[in-house]
C-alpha cells in the first residue's frame, strides 16, 4: 500500500502544482458566471417585433388577428385588406413586412380550411403557424355553430374541465408532476457525473500518454507493478479533479449569488419571467407550492446525497480505468479517438434510459436491470433513488460497480504492461485482445 500511496501523492501533487490546473481552477468559475449572466441578460431582452400584414377578402378574420396584438406577442398584425394583394406580395419580397396572410373570399366558409396562404421570405416557426391555425379554426368553428343555430355560449358552459384528485394509498394527498421533479433531481446529478467523467477521464488518459511519450515510464515500470501504477494514477488524478470540482462549485455559487445581488441580474431561464407573471403564479399556486415543498422534503435526501457521492466516485474510477488503458495503448490523443466512442456510448445510453424509462416506470424491469449494470448504474440508479429504492438493490449495484472497477483495472493493467512500452504503432482491437492474454 505504501507504493500505491506514493504514486497517488505523486500524481495529486503533480496535477495540483501544474500552472494550467491552478489558472483554470480559478478562471473557469469566472467564465461560467460571465456566460450565465450574459445569457440571463439576453433572455431578459424582448425579441424583435415582426410585422405581419393581413389581406382578408372575406372580412371575417382580420379583427381576430388584431386582437392578438394585445397579448404581447412578438408578432404585430396589420389589416391591409383594402390594398392590392400583388403590392403586398412585393412588400414581402423587399422585406418591408415579415409575412402576409392571404384569406380569399368564398361562399362556403369551410373551404378556407385549405385555401389560406402565408407568404414570407423565410419559413415561419412552428409556434407561429400553430397559433395562426388556431385563430382561424376557432373562428370557423364559431361561425359553423352560429350557422347551425346553436348557442355557442351554452356550448362553452357545457364544456367540462376534469381535475383528478391524486391520493396515495396511505391517504396522503399527492401532486401532479412530482415524478418529473424527481427525475429532474436525479437527472441533474446523473448528468453532472457524466460530464465529470468525460472531462476528467481525458485528464487521466493525457497523463498516461504524456509519461509514455516522455519515456519516463520505463524507469517507473521497472520498480512498480502495472496494477499498482494504474490504481495510483487513477486515484491521484481523481482526487485532483474532485478538488478542482469542489473549488469550482464553491466559487461558482458564490459568484452567481453575488452577481444576482449586486447587479440585479437574474441568471438562468427565470430571467425571462416578468414580475407580474411571478405575482400571478404565486397567487394561484401559493397553496400547492407549500405542498410541493413538503413533498420535496419527504424525498430520501440523505440517500440521494450519499448515493451521489458513492456513484460519483465509483463511476469515475471505473471509466478512468478505461481511459488509462487507452492512454497506455496509443502514442497520441489522435489515435485514441477510435477507442473513445465505446466508452461514451454507455453514458449516453444511461441518460436516455433514465429520462425515457425511469420517469414512467422507475421500478420496472428495464430500469432495475440498467441500474445494476456497472457501466450505466451511476446515472440510472441516481435517477431511481428519488423514487425510493430498496437498500438491497443499492447495495448490489454499488458492489457490482466497485467489483467491476477492480476487474477493469486488472485487465487495463495487462494492456498497460504491454502497451506502455509500444511506440510508433497504432493498435487495433484485435491486438488489444492479444495483449490481455499475455
Amino acid at each position: 500500500m505504501s507504493i500505491i500511496s506514493l504514486i497517488i501523492k505523486r500524481e495529486f501533487i503533480a496535477k495540483v502544482r501544474n500552472k494550467s490546473f491552478v489558472v483554470m481552477t480559478f478562471l473557469s468559475p469566472l467564465l461560467f458566471v460571465a456566460i450565465a449572466v450574459f445569457i440571463g441578460y439576453l433572455s431578459s431582452m424582448k425579441a424583435d417585433t415582426k410585422s405581419i400584414v393581413i389581406h382578408d377578402s372575406s372580412g371575417l378574420f382580420a379583427s381576430d388577428f388584431i386582437k392578438e396584438n394585445k397579448n404581447g406577442s412578438e408578432f404585430k398584425y396589420y389589416d391591409l385588406s383594402k390594398l392590392d394583394v400583388q403590392a403586398l406580395k412585393d412588400s414581402i419580397a423587399t422585406e418591408r413586412f415579415s409575412g402576409l396572410i392571404v384569406i380569399p373570399k368564398t361562399t362556403n366558409i369551410n373551404d378556407l380550411e385549405s385555401k389560406i396562404e402565408f407568404i414570407s421570405n423565410s419559413s415561419p416557426s412552428i409556434s407561429f403557424v400553430e397559433n395562426t391555425q388556431d385563430v382561424i379554426a376557432s373562428k370557423i368553428t364559431k361561425l359553423n355553430l352560429e350557422q347551425a343555430k346553436l348557442d355557442t355560449l351554452a356550448i362553452q358552459k357545457a364544456q367540462s374541465k376534469v381535475n383528478i384528485h391524486l391520493v396515495k394509498a396511505s391517504g396522503e394527498e399527492s401532486l401532479k408532476g412530482l415524478n418529473e421533479i424527481k427525475i429532474g433531481i436525479g437527472g441533474a446529478f446523473g448528468y453532472l457525473i457524466m460530464m465529470f467523467i468525460i472531462i476528467y477521464g481525458n485528464m487521466v488518459m493525457r497523463s498516461v500518454i504524456e509519461e509514455k511519450t516522455n519515456r519516463i515510464i520505463e524507469i517507473i515500470i521497472s520498480s512498480v507493478k502495472p496494477f499498482q501504477l494504474m490504481i495510483g494514477k487513477i486515484v491521484g488524478t481523481s482526487l485532483a479533479g474532485i478538488l478542482q470540482f469542489m473549488i469550482w462549485a464553491i466559487i461558482g455559487l458564490g459568484l452567481m449569488f453575488a452577481a444576482s445581488a449586486f447587479f440585479g441580474v437574474n441568471v438562468g431561464p427565470t430571467a425571462r419571467i416578468s414580475p407580474e407573471m411571478m405575482q400571478t403564479a404565486q397567487h394561484e399556486f401559493s397553496g400547492s407550492a407549500q405542498m410541493y415543498i413538503a413533498e420535496l422534503w419527504n424525498l430520501p435526501i440523505a440517500s440521494i446525497i450519499i448515493g451521489f457521492v458513492i456513484y460519483f466516485i465509483g463511476g469515475y474510477f471505473l471509466y478512468s480505468s478505461f481511459y488509462a488503458a487507452i492512454g497506455a495503448a496509443v502514442d497520441n490523443q489522435t489515435d485514441s479517438q477510435q477507442f473513445l466512442l465505446p466508452i461514451i456510448m454507455p453514458l449516453i445510453l444511461s441518460v436516455y434510459i433514465g429520462f425515457f424509462t425511469v420517469v414512467n416506470d422507475p421500478h420496472g424491469t428495464i430500469a432495475v436491470a440498467f441500474s445494476m449494470i456497472p457501466l450505466t448504474s451511476p446515472i440510472v440508479m441516481l435517477m431511481r433513488i428519488p423514487f425510493g429504492v430498496p437498500w438491497w438493490q443499492i447495495a448490489i449495484s454499488v458492489s457490482l460497480l466497485f467489483a467491476t472497477f477492480f476487474l477493469v483495472v486488472w485487465f487495463a493493467a495487462k494492456i498497460y504492461r504491454v502497451g506502455i512500452l509500444m511506440y510508433g504503432k497504432k493498435p487495433s482491437w484485435k491486438e488489444l485482445y492479444k495483449w490481455l492474454k499475455y
